[in-house]
């Protein structure tokens, strides 16, 4: 199916996934946001002397889509007799006034992006009925970025302009991905290509790398023990496991007596070789029960010396979010977790927003009460900025939507949740991870012409567009060409 400009909308609502979830279909509430940004954009426009794809691709069409899907959520909730726990503050006039749609959604945080990924295929090997891991070309219609092979729209150079020219993102982590390395189209030379050339592009460390590591993959005891391999050669500045696939299933504090006992052996590795930062996916399970967050809380409390990021905070895609309940599943999960162990906010356990506020932003309510369940839990210091890029494309809708975002002063009051501020969010963009990984923000935004990148494609506006499965039928086909079906 070719891609029509004309469905760009500038807040990109899905659906879509990362891989790791079936793509959520969009409710009656978010249909509606849709249909009224449509045609109030086209009065907008009018008013404005311009079309409107280009109005929608301006500041003031994301402010317009975010008052209106605020607007559509206040009318839903109001018509059951609640309220928005959680809104976007935009002002009235923002969709026609530049200026005020830049106070709402503009911003010169330093924006660090902790959760990024680029596929390197092999665009050599063919096109239509190729099998095994090239089969992605298949997977997915051409409307993700108009390319001929839809590959391509996985590219590096594709990677490095959606996240620096197409957002306000200054620096990123490249991170790990649980596909066999015989397959697997991010490997550590993919990562080591991606981040010379941002060096060359942008300067030195824009860029950095996670080891990957999957305990329960190949000969026992080879992952772990090719650790120190891996962080002599490699700079490395973390590492990212799964403990729920590919291979069998296995926890962080070995506390199963049916699972493989690689938790302890890993984490004594991390201890003894560096760095000391374990950054571990739960959530987003696939049915999976080894990617409950349950193992989180105890292994923090038994390595204290070592700093956890849980990688999307142990949210479900499509789950339900609301406030704490002891016996809920999603985030209350990782809370619960961290309270029986006695981990205290601000200990060494950070939340990491990749995919989950992606999938949070078209529901207010929802991101009020995850926001404010983990900053109470693991403290205002300890939430991290993440997008899971380029799965959704340029993140500058994610990034606009958070600057705008607001929790309701009811939901404050009554569950303790913080307001977010200015310097909170500044905090969570970007300063928190920067204090974690112990680096400097570098000076001003990373930006390049296409000739820069020797492999840099014409492209003409792939950022508002997702790049990720948006039906269960692309799904399957994604997981069959990455060996993990």
């Amino acid at each position: 199916m070719a891609w029509d400009p004309e469905l760009e909308l500038p807040i990109k609502l899905g659906p879509c996934s990362n891989g790791e979830y079936r793509p959520v279909p969009l409710g009656a509430v978010e249909q509606e946001a849709i249909r009224r940004t449509r045609l109030e954009a086209d009065t907008a426009a009018r008013r404005l002397g311009m079309d409107r794809r280009t109005f929608l691709r301006s500041i003031g069409g994301a402010a317009l889509m975010l008052g209106v899907l605020a607007a559509c959520h206040d009318e839903s909730n109001g018509a059951k007799g609640k309220r928005s726990g959680g809104t976007y503050r935009v002002p009235k006039d923002a969709a026609t006034d530049p200026e005020a749609a830049t106070g709402a959604l503009a911003g010169d945080e330093f924006v660090f992006d902790v959760q990024t990924h680029y596929l390197d295929y092999d665009l050599s090997r063919g096109g239509a009925g190729i099998s095994g891991i090239d089969g992605l070309a298949n997977s997915f219609p051409q409307r993700a970025c108009g390319a001929a092979d839809a590959r391509a729209c996985f590219a590096v150079d594709q990677y490095l302009d959606l996240l620096f020219n197409q957002s306000d993102t200054s620096m990123m982590i490249l991170t790990a991905i649980p596909i066999p390395d015989a397959v697997n189209p991010l490997s550590m030379p993919h990562m080591e290509a991606a981040r010379n050339l941002a060096d060359r592009v942008c300067g030195d460390g824009r860029v950095l790398l996670h080891g990957g590591v999957q305990p329960t993959q190949g000969a026992a005891g080879a992952q772990i023990d090719g650790m120190s391999a891996l962080r002599r050669d490699h700079p490395i500045v973390g590492w990212k496991v799964y403990t729920h696939a590919p291979g069998a299933g296995w926890w962080l504090d070995d506390h199963d007596a049916d699972a493989p006992k690689v938790g302890e052996a890993f984490l004594a590795k991390v201890e003894a070789v560096g760095p000391r930062i374990v950054c571990i996916h739960k959530g987003f399970s696939g049915g999976s029960e080894y990617a409950s967050p349950v193992d989180v809380g105890p292994a923090a409390k038994a390595h204290p010396d070592l700093r956890f990021v849980v990688y999307h905070s142990g949210y479900e895609g499509g789950g339900r979010e609301g406030a704490y309940d002891p016996n809920g599943r999603g985030v209350d999960r990782l809370i619960l977790s961290l309270r029986d162990a006695g981990v205290a906010p601000g200990a060494n356990v950070y939340a990491e927003l990749g995919s989950t506020w992606w999938n949070l932003m078209r529901d207010p309510t929802q991101a009020a009460h995850v926001l404010g369940k983990l900053l109470v839990a693991v403290g205002p210091d300890h939430v991290l900025w993440g997008t899971d890029s380029l799965w959704y494309g340029s993140p500058q809708d994610q990034i606009q939507a958070f600057r705008a975002f607001e929790i309701s002063a009811e939901l404050q009051e009554r569950h303790g949740y913080p307001a977010l501020t200015p310097e909170l969010k500044r905090k969570i963009l970007g300063a928190n991870a920067a204090s974690l990984y112990a680096i400097t923000a570098p000076d001003g935004k990373c930006e390049f012409s296409r000739d820069e990148l020797a492999k840099l494609r014409e492209n003409d506006g792939v950022a508002l567009r997702t790049f990720g499965p948006e039906t269960d039928r692309e799904l399957r086909a994604l997981l069959a060409s990455h060996a993990m079906i």
